[in-house]
């Protein structure tokens, strides 16, 4: 039987300084309740009109504006590494978490029969890049299985035993995307360091989750997005080295242009005609939510909200199935909560993407990802996320899955994708 999960009470919704509800601060549509924050972020209206500010000044002066481009993107990454708490002469701006793992595997001198190791939680995009890596010298991808409910010390020990003398690299995430799972990156990298093996840390939803989200982790690499939970513009990530890294000069960005013969991080600030505005912009992203409403308070709201949101959601899913639906983990992530859905309603990423869009023709924007023949539901929460929102969701959202579940066991060998149409049809194709 289901264990009953105890109810963490709803936390008042946050108000800018000057009163308004947070939601007013942002420019999503009315018509859809967001739960996804976590897999594209949201930038607020006041970050939005200063970067169109900005691609209005690029494109009234071209000339003047590339030819002084880099100096401006200098002055962001150390507005970046300010809020990063990382030393800005070891933090370069690049697009992504996932172009930043690109720059590191594009650095490695890798030996014939290299190995990579992984976990089973790592990002699907970054596995295909390892295996890419690897592809090329004739190596090998190894991957550790870790069980949600792992301890540290289990985690960190299964993660040094996998390595030989041909590993090359060790990747793992801070937050896993799939599973939410924190792992002990600054355990793993320690003892990674005795044993000479370099650790990147995919660190994609760290920052602002964290007030110094690469504190003590001495780590060789370590990567973060700033387009998700600190809220600028998509294309602005953060990428931070050890010492000894930079010191190796192996690092290039992913466009070889004029600023390839300054030093690291320099030569990132240099991209071409490449649009640099979202990084410029991120900055003003950083102060907006610090002025209205303090990045502590959001730290504190975004986890009591998800804890409130993953109970309530939780026991409306195993009342309405019987089955149980809470995910135990060692650590929970800040701001996201992980809801195990029934077994057998989510088997594959396809299925996960399928009931995504089944959920959006209800007016939901959710992540829904499948991990080892699992099905889960992640809830995220931000400063615009109210209470209501979960419980909307538990008033048609959770109905919706125990029928999706109920039809799919009574025809088990029928395409997901039409049991979802018939049990959710498609309203509006734009919902979906």
């Amino acid at each position: 039987m289901p264990l009953a999960l105890d109810h963490p009470p709803a936390p008042a919704a946050v108000l800018s300084h000057d009163g308004r509800p947070a939601r007013d601060s942002w420019s999503l549509t009315r018509d859809v309740i967001h739960l996804n924050h976590g897999s594209y972020g949201a930038v607020p209206t006041a970050t939005i009109e200063h970067h169109l500010s900005l691609l209005t000044l690029m494109n009234s002066g071209p000339g003047a504006w590339f030819s002084t481009a880099p100096i401006r993107v200098g002055e962001a990454r150390e507005r970046i590494a300010a809020f990063l708490a990382t030393p800005a002469e070891l933090t370069a701006v690049v697009p992504n978490a996932s172009a930043g793992v690109t720059v590191v595997l594009q650095s490695l001198a890798l030996e014939p029969g290299a190995e990579i190791v992984l976990t089973d939680h790592i990002y699907g995009a970054v596995r295909m890049a390892a295996e890419r890596a690897v592809r090329r010298v004739g190596g090998t991808i190894a991957t550790v299985p870790i069980d949600l409910d792992a301890s540290d010390d289990d985690v960190v020990g299964a993660i040094a035993d996998a390595t030989t003398d041909r590993t090359a690299l060790v990747i793992v995430d801070q937050i896993a995307s799939a599973t939410a799972r924190v792992f002990p990156v600054a355990a793993i990298a320690a003892r990674l360091d005795r044993l000479g093996v370099p650790l990147l840390v995919d660190a994609a939803h760290a920052p602002a989750l964290y007030e110094r989200p690469a504190d003590g982790i001495d780590a060789d690499y370590w990567v973060g997005n700033l387009h998700k939970w600190a809220c600028a513009p998509s294309g602005t990530a953060a990428l931070v080295v050890s010492p000894r890294v930079a010191d190796t000069d192996a690092l290039f960005p992913l466009i070889d242009s004029w600023g390839a013969p300054d030093p690291f991080p320099r030569r990132f600030d240099t991209q071409g005609t490449v649009d640099l505005t979202a990084i410029l912009a991120a900055p003003h992203a950083l102060r907006t939510i610090e002025d209205l409403f303090g990045w502590d308070t959001m730290r504190a709201y975004v986890s009591a909200l998800s804890s409130h949101a993953e109970a309530a959601v939780v026991s409306a899913l195993e009342e309405a199935t019987g089955l149980a639906a809470h995910v135990e983990v060692p650590v929970h992530a800040p701001a996201l909560r992980l809801v195990e859905l029934p077994p057998g309603l989510v088997r594959t990423p396809d299925d996960a993407h399928v009931l995504h869009r089944a959920l959006a023709r209800l007016g939901f924007q959710t992540a829904t990802t499948s991990w080892r023949g699992r099905g889960f539901l992640r809830l995220s929460a931000h400063l615009y996320n109210t209470a209501d929102d979960y419980a909307r969701f538990v008033e048609s959202g959770v109905p919706a899955l125990a029928a999706l579940h109920a039809a799919r066991s009574a025809d088990p060998d029928a395409a997901f994708v039409g049991v979802a149409a018939r049990v959710v049809p498609d309203a509006s194709p734009l919902t979906a």
